[in-house]
């Protein structure tokens, strides 16, 4: 009961009580994330955005015995959302086998996208540097997402090819 009326004092916007939910849900939606993500610091990421989320939303939460339900799924989301954007994240350290700093490798990645014609530019930096969707891009740039789906593929194409045949230090060692 004690928990019903936290909920209810939160919908209402009452801050301490929502701290108070989220203290109490605290473990649970680490151990959720964690059985996802694995590391500590990913597991973080996604618990502060689902408390955001949660923060900003619950006033939509229409039955209050649901709270933990729809917090979870929340977090799940989050959790996968941040799977799906480290996917198609290369380490550095897979990349570097020369012994160049990172900062030698940030240069050549950045001279490398400015290499790319100015479309395939402005939706890789759109997408990677500035973590748009594909579909606010399309709508930044008033295409469809199909197009910037596209757009995507070949500039990652063009910058492999950049990155691996002109720039030695860029060989990846799990080539097949």
């Amino acid at each position: 009961m004690h928990e019903n009326k936290l909920i209810k004092k939160a919908k209402k916007g009452h801050h301490p009580s929502f701290i108070k939910l989220m203290k109490e849900y605290e473990t649970s939606m680490y151990r959720v994330a964690k059985g996802i993500l694995k590391k500590d610091h990913d597991c973080a990421d996604a618990i502060q955005e689902t408390i955001l989320i949660c923060y900003r939303k619950i006033s939509t939460l229409k039955q209050e015995k649901y709270f933990k339900t729809w917090m979870i799924r929340i977090l799940i989301h989050e959790c996968y959302a941040l799977l799906e954007k480290r996917k198609n994240v290369v380490p550095i350290e897979s990349w570097n086998q020369s012994g160049k700093t990172e900062m030698d490798l940030k240069l050549s990645v950045q001279e490398a996208i400015s290499s790319l014609n100015e479309g395939l530019r402005t939706v890789t930096t759109l997408y990677y540097f500035e973590d748009l969707t594909i579909k606010e891009i399309g709508e930044i740039m008033q295409i469809p997402e199909g197009t910037v789906k596209s757009r995507l593929s070949t500039a990652r194409k063009q910058l492999m090819s950049l990155l691996e045949e002109d720039k030695p230090l860029f060989k990846r060692s799990d080539k097949k």
